[in-house]
Order: structure tokens, then sequence, then C-alpha cells
């Protein structure tokens, strides 16, 4: 079974993470062919709309950890960058439709949807401080502009997670429904979006995002090359191996570089 199934439906391409045993937790292998699909999707013209989600009971857990151990992200090469790169520059309408936790890149990849429609059971957080990372995907920018500033301070400084009614009262989320509820309600909208004419849709969300994308754009590009940096330093080797250990991080004998 594939770790990333994508599909082609009447003007709808559809990618859902579907790795269950490891709660969809992403590769840099799984990165790479959402990245080619994504890329594929804008020259083709079959394609007007599309889709990212998970199961019923999870988005995505994130990074796997062991895997991220393995392939690093560096300045040359690192899928998961190059995936939120193609997510931000996507012309076309993205939905996202959320189930249970979506942990880091799972939350910061949907400041870049057009549309997050969310079950009940769906949690938000980006844990990158408990990590000793910093955040990612421009969210450093966008998440004090869409959420307000003293929200975003509480979900990246703190790292903890918020329910989907508190995302949806923070402007994270399009619409909360029952878990039963929302495949249904989010086809129907889908269905509705490849229905209008394509060049309005990729024009209307070039509009809409173009005072914003270059301030997006070097966002990335400094989180990138900070997050590369951290991942050396001494805070993130031992969160990163306490996750690996089920153990707590110990970060007394740290010091900050401010």
């Amino acid at each position: 079974m594939s770790e990333i199934t994508i599909g082609i439906d009447d003007g709808v391409l559809t990618i859902i993470f579907n790795r269950p045993a490891y709660k969809n937790a992403l590769t840099a292998e799984m990165y790479r062919i959402v990245t080619k699909a994504i890329n594929a999707a804008v020259e083709d013209p079959d394609v007007r709309v599309c889709v990212l989600r998970g199961n019923d009971s999870v988005f995505t857990a994130g990074n796997d950890i062991r895997d991220f151990l393995t392939h690093p992200p560096t300045a040359d090469d690192g899928p998961a960058f190059a995936f939120l790169r193609a997510l931000a520059e996507f012309p076309k309408p993205m939905v996202a439709q959320v189930c249970g936790p979506a942990v880091g890149v799972g939350t910061t990849l949907l400041f870049h949807c057009d549309f997050v429609y969310a079950a009940d059971n769906a949690t938000f957080s980006m844990p990158f401080v408990n990590l000793g990372l910093c955040p990612e995907a421009g969210s450093s920018l966008l998440g004090p502009l869409m959420l307000g500033y003293l929200r975003a301070a509480e979900m990246l400084l703190l790292g903890e997670a918020i329910s989907a009614a508190d995302a949806r009262a923070h402007g994270l989320v399009t619409r909360v429904l029952p878990v039963a509820e929302l495949s249904p309600y989010a086809e129907n909208q889908v269905r509705k979006l490849a229905e209008k004419p394509l060049s309005s849709l990729v024009e209307t969300k070039r509009l809409m995002k173009a005072g914003q994308r270059l301030a997006v754009a070097r966002q990335m590009a400094e989180e990138e090359a900070a997050f590369i940096w951290m991942l050396s330093e001494p805070a993130a080797r031992e969160a990163l191996g306490a996750f690996l250990e089920k153990r707590r991080p110990d970060f007394r004998c740290q010091s900050s570089n401010a």
C-alpha cells in the first residue's frame, strides 16, 4: 500500500497521507511524491483544484523523526522545504480536509491552503520550540498575520495544541463539522470550485496573495536557514534524542545565544 495516495477525478487532484500505523508521519520520500504531484498539477489542464487529506483519525503527525534525522534538510536538498515552497506557490485552489491531529508541518501547511475544512476531532499544534527548532513554511509571518500575534505566540512559543473550534475562531479553519459529515461537505465545496472558470479562480487567488507573496518567500528562506542551523545545535540534538528515547528532554544545560 502506497504511503501517499494520489488520484485525479473530474478536475480534482486528491492527495492522501496514507501511513496510519505511523500517524501519517511524513518521510523525505513522501514529500518528494507530493511535491512532484503538486508541481505537475500546475500545468495540467485536467486539474482545477487540489485536496490534501489524511484519514478520519489523523491528518499528519508531522515529520517522521527517524527519517528526518536520516535525511536532514540542507541548503541544497530539503524535500520538506521543496514541498512547502511548491504549496506556497501553487496557483490553483488548495483545499485541506483535516481530521485528528495536525502537528508541525501538518499545521503550517494549512497557512497556504485556500480552504481548511476540519472535523470536530481535529487539533492543531506547532511544537517546533519543544524540539529545539524554529518555525517553517512562513508560519512565523503568517501565524501572527492570520491568528493575531498573541495567539500565534501561544502556539509557536509554547507549542500547545488548539482545538478545531478555537482554530475556527482564530481564522485558521474555514468550517468545523462532525467527522461523519466532513467528507461529504468538503467534497461538495470542492465540486463547486471545480465547476467555476479556472482562469478566474487563479487570477483571484493571485490578486489576494499578491501583497504578501514576496514577504512570505523571504520569510520562508530565512526560516529555512535558521532551521538548518538550529538542527545541529545542542537543544535540537537533546530534544530529538529524547523523543526517540521516549524520555523528557533536559534543556537545563542549554544557553541562549540571544
